[in-house]
Order: structure tokens, then C-alpha cells, then sequence
């Protein structure tokens, strides 16, 4: 049992069930906060216990609703910044609006860093994250950020199925160092999905580089959302030969008909991480938890140990 006065755990209306099971594996209980809205749908928010002196710990992924949730975040930590905390954490499983990290036609914006601001002007000490979009986000921030990775979740799952003559595959040249790093923990080749993206959401597959005939595939992403780019690419592997298709990604965002759209696609298992609450209806999809990990990097930084360390 973790016992320090001056560790506490709150959290956003956004994953409840994560943020209780994190308190669980640290051994302290879930700090008191009263979460509502006015009659206009303002964001109306108590915090019910000091927090004087403390290093407080906010466990809200930015997931759908992401600016409902966004907002409470942001108020929360105002909250805590007013009623003296010593340091806040914003410990973001999931952070969104990721995907617009820069500009690719003229007066695009750039939201990776809006939201980054936000949470900085806010009042974060430190922001806490898992499987960002992209690496470069973490420099978008002017204060500490811990990058959490799910790959050592996510490879003992694989290393558990024991399966043979596998591949690990990137959907899209972006993930290849993802992918690169998966292979290499469980010690697989890799090959890429060359694609297309016409526009939002839609994803074309042109060529597959590598080999995957007769082999057992893994596709790894960060993001399923719509599970087009995914079940596009299932299909494309098949039919250059793969004789079984696994999917994994950490933030399992699941809009609209994906999780349709996945039970009808040759993909034998999706396996997903829990930094976004599911209410799953299909019969394909793991969830593995993140919770011990996120629960061991918080107790490191209260601590002031590495968290790299986690990863070694």
C-alpha cells in the first residue's frame, strides 16, 4: 500500500473507471470533486478537499466530447492553481487534437500546440502523456512532459500468443518508427503500407513494401477513428498473401461505424488499450489496461525518480 499525504488523484468526468483503477494500483483514494453543469452547459466544478501543498494529479483524456472535456480539464486545474497545490499534472491518457500538428495548406491551424497553450496559460507544472500523435508535440510545451509509451503493453499481449512467422506492419510511412520499435521488442521483421490520404478520413492503399506472404501480420497505429485506413489495409495485406491479420493501437477513438466496420474486416483481433473509455459491442476487440503503468510513472515523478526507467 502507497501511502503520501501530499499525493493526490482527481478526475474529469472523461474515464472515471481508468483514473479509479490508477488510485487502486498506487494504494491512495480518488480526491473529491463535484463535477456539473449550469443550465446553459457551463462547466460548474467543487473541489472537496484541500489540496494545499500537494502534487495533484488530473486524469482527463481529451476523447469524445473533447472540448466538453477539454473545458473541464482546464477549469479543474484553475480550481487547483487557486487553492494553492504545489504542482498540477495533467495526465492526459489520450491528447486530443493531436492530428493537426501542423500546417499542411495555407491557413491551416495548428491545434497540437493550441492545446498545449491552454493547458500551460491554465496552470499545468506538467503534463503526463501516452502514444502522442506525433513525437514532436512534446516540444510545443514550455514545461516538463513525461511521453508514456504502450508498446511494452501491447508486445506482451504478442509475446503471449507465441505466434509464428510474423511480420509487424506500419499503415502508413509515419508510423514506421512505431512500427520498427514493436518488431524489435518482439524481435519480427517489418513492412510498410505505402497509402494515400485524399482527404480527411478517407485513406487509399497503393503498394505494400516488404514481405508478407504467407506470414502472420501485425498492424500497429496509435489511432483507429473511423478503422478505414485499418480495414483497408487488412484487406490489401490479404490479398498479397498474409494468412492472418492482428491490429493494435493505443488510443482506441472507435467513431461512427468503426466498430462495424472492424467486425466485418478480415482482421482476426484488435487490441487496444483502455486511455479511452469503450462501451464495445464487438467481438474482435482486446482491451489491456494502462492503468499500472500510468500509476508507476505517477509514484516517479511525486518521487522525483526517472520515468524512462519504466521503459528500459
Amino acid at each position: 500500500m502507497y501511502r503520501a499525504k501530499k499525493l493526490q488523484i482527481f478526475s474529469g468526468t472523461a474515464n472515471l473507471a481508468l483514473t479509479t483503477e490508477i488510485a487502486e494500483h498506487i494504494g491512495i483514494s480518488l480526491g473529491k470533486a463535484e463535477i456539473k453543469r449550469f443550465s446553459d452547459g457551463e462547466v460548474s466544478i467543487y473541489i472537496g478537499e484541500s489540496v494545499r501543498g500537494a502534487n495533484v494529479f488530473i486524469v482527463q483524456p481529451i476523447c469524445y466530447p473533447a472540448n466538453e472535456n477539454l473545458m473541464e480539464l482546464l477549469i479543474m486545474m484553475d480550481a487547483m492553481k487557486r487553492a494553492s497545490a504545489k504542482s498540477i499534472n495533467a495526465v492526459l491518457p489520450y491528447y486530443g487534437y493531436a492530428r493537426q500538428d501542423r500546417k499542411t495548406r495555407a491557413r491551416d491551424p495548428i491545434t497540437a500546440k493550441l492545446v498545449a497553450d491552454l493547458l500551460t496559460t491554465a496552470g499545468a507544472d506538467r503534463v503526463i502523456t501516452m502514444d502522442l500523435h506525433a513525437g514532436q508535440i512534446q516540444g510545443f510545451f514550455d514545461i516538463p512532459v513525461d511521453h508514456l509509451k504502450s508498446l511494452p503493453i501491447l508486445s506482451n499481449y504478442f509475446l503471449g500468443k507465441n505466434l509464428i512467422d510474423a511480420v509487424v506492419v506500419s499503415p502508413d510511412m509515419g508510423g514506421v518508427t512505431r512500427a520498427r520499435e514493436l518488431a524489435e521488442r518482439l524481435k519480427l521483421p517489418i513492412a510498410i503500407i505505402d497509402k494515400r490520404r485524399p482527404e480527411p478520413n478517407v485513406a487509399e492503399v497503393m503498394h505494400i513494401i516488404g514481405n508478407v506472404e504467407g506470414k502472420t501480420v501485425i498492424m500497429i497505429d496509435d489511432i483507429i477513428d473511423t478503422a478505414g485506413t485499418i480495414s483497408l489495409g487488412a484487406q490489401a495485406l490479404l490479398e498479397h498473401g498474409a494468412k492472418d491479420v492482428y491490429a493494435c493501437c493505443t488510443h482506441p477513438v472507435l467513431s461512427g461505424e468503426a466498430i462495424k466496420r472492424l467486425e466485418e474486416s478480415p482482421i482476426k483481433k484488435i487490441v487496444v488499450t483502455n486511455t479511452i473509455p469503450q462501451k464495445l459491442e464487438g467481438t474482435k476487440i482486446k482491451v489491456l489496461s494502462v492503468a499500472p503503468l500510468i500509476g508507476d510513472a505517477i509514484i516517479r515523478i511525486h518521487e522525483e525518480l526517472s520515468v524512462s526507467k519504466l521503459f528500459d
